[in-house]
This record gives structure tokens, C-alpha cells and sequence, in this order.
């Protein structure tokens, strides 16, 4: 039980903050929706350009996304000192840094499961290609997550240039793009075997993002 408190104890803290901040995520879903419309008119109603093209600027747009979200990880807890109680309350910074991928998660993420079907409605893909979206943007949005995690962390260790880690988000989504984009009007086996290559990215950086972060984390606070 002494572990298992300050565990609810932060995770409650991290939704309260999020709910409080929740004008931010609806700025960050506001600016995909607004570069879905530009794009919309930008091109004219060319259907068969948005049917070849239009899932690749919806992961395009999630990516831009999750880079405005690059500040809500750790930044804030570490200037004014919250990450080292939290840690002193009996939490390792391991488990600070998977309940906050998780919140971030539930309160970035989930929503896009909403607003990507507007997105291919404007766009007018089709319905089957719909589904494979969302069925990728279900394995990919906790790899980004992961990915952002680890940038934020690493921001706290360069804090006069916060464009490196939005540097390193696109770098590290290359792959989930890829496979991501690759699986629209591709044969069933194709898609099987990029579907699988997406999990086990998943699995790579969910096992690797809590010990990353944490490292960051650490060398932030031993050179602040």
C-alpha cells in the first residue's frame, strides 16, 4: 500500500493538470483540423489526389502535433523542482515517466480517434483506408508518445535550443511513417507484416523510453 499511494497520488495529479490545461489540447487538435482545411484548399477537389496522398498528410499533421506537445512532459516539474518530490514520495523516475506517457497519452492521443475520421471525411478517403488509419494511428500515437517522452527529457538537458528535440521526434518517426503510409492499398499479407513491424516498434520503445527518460532526467537535475 505505501507504494501503491503515491502511484494514484501522481496520476491523479497528472489528470487534474491536464484537465486544467485542456485549452492547450484543444489548440493542438485545432492547428490538425486547420492544416487538414489548407491542405483541402490548397489542392481543390482533386479526389484522386487525396485519396493517394491524404493519409500521408494526416501523419504528417499528427506528427507536427505531438511536436507542440513537446514542453507538457517535464519541463514544467523540473523548473520548479515537482519531478525531485515526486521522486522523493517513493517513485522512481522510471515510473514518473510511464504515468506520464500514459496521461499524455489518454488526453493527446485519444482525441485524434475522433477527429482523423473528420479529417478523411474532408479528405474524402475511403472507408477501408479509414479503418487501416486508425488502426495504425493505434499502435504508432504510444510510439510517438514514447518518442516525445524521450525528446523532453532530453530538452531538459539543452534548454537553450528546444528545436533539437523536435529534430529528434521527426527523425525517430521516419520508420512508424513509413510503415504507417505504406499500408494503404497495399495486399492483405503486406499489410499483416507492416502491422506486425509497427508492434514491435511499440514494444521496443515502451521498453526502452522509462529507463531513456529517466537518464535525462537525472543528468538534468545532477547539472541544474
Amino acid at each position: 500500500m505505501h507504494s501503491v499511494n503515491p502511484i494514484l497520488a501522481l496520476f491523479y495529479r497528472e489528470l487534474k493538470i491536464s484537465y486544467r490545461n485542456f485549452s492547450d489540447i484543444l489548440s493542438i487538435l485545432m492547428f490538425f483540423l486547420l492544416g487538414i482545411l489548407i491542405f483541402v484548399f490548397s489542392i481543390g477537389p482533386n479526389t484522386e489526389i487525396f485519396n493517394e496522398i491524404g493519409i500521408g498528410v494526416i501523419w504528417t499533421l499528427i506528427l507536427l502535433s505531438n511536436n507542440l506537445s513537446l514542453r507538457k512532459f517535464y519541463q514544467n516539474d523540473f523548473n520548479d523542482g515537482s519531478i525531485i518530490l515526486l521522486h522523493m514520495s517513493g517513485l522512481s523516475y522510471e515510473l514518473i515517466v510511464l504515468i506520464k506517457i500514459m496521461i499524455i497519452w489518454i488526453f493527446l492521443q485519444l482525441p485524434f480517434f475522433i477527429i482523423i475520421p473528420l479529417a478523411a471525411i474532408l479528405l474524402n478517403i475511403e472507408l477501408p483506408n479509414v479503418n487501416l488509419i486508425l488502426i495504425s494511428f493505434l499502435i504508432g500515437s504510444p510510439i510517438l508518445t514514447s518518442i516525445a517522452s524521450i525528446s523532453g527529457s532530453m530538452n531538459l538537458l539543452n534548454q537553450r535550443n528546444f528545436a533539437i528535440g523536435s529534430v529528434i521526434i521527426m527523425i525517430l518517426s521516419i520508420p512508424i511513417i513509413i510503415f504507417s503510409v505504406g499500408i494503404i492499398n497495399a495486399s492483405e499479407e503486406i499489410v499483416r507484416a507492416q502491422l506486425q513491424i509497427l508492434i514491435g516498434i511499440l514494444f521496443f520503445f515502451l521498453a526502452i523510453t522509462p529507463w531513456v527518460s529517466a537518464a535525462c532526467i537525472k543528468l538534468a537535475i545532477q547539472n541544474k
